[in-house]
């Protein structure tokens, strides 16, 4: 199952991290995506396809602050 995921969005991975947290962020995106962990701040550049086959659960989604003070303005 292909999750719909983006930048900011707190994610669990297969592994968790050497610190001991399986809570990463995800702070870029493109052809590679680039995750840093909650706990430690450590920051990883992993493949998209390799990162699609290692999520297990989006645990938080971003909250889109540009949209609601588009909103705001009008």
């Amino acid at each position: 199952m292909p999750f719909s995921y983006q930048m900011g969005d707190v994610v669990q991975l297969k592994k968790p991290h050497a610190c001991g947290a399986n809570r990463w962020r995800i702070i870029r995106l493109g052809m590679d995506i680039r995750v840093k962990c909650t706990e430690c701040d450590h920051s990883v550049l992993i493949p998209r396809a390799r990162f699609d086959r290692l999520i297990r659960k989006i645990l938080e989604t971003a909250k889109n602050d540009r949209e609601n003070t588009t909103n705001d303005q009008e």
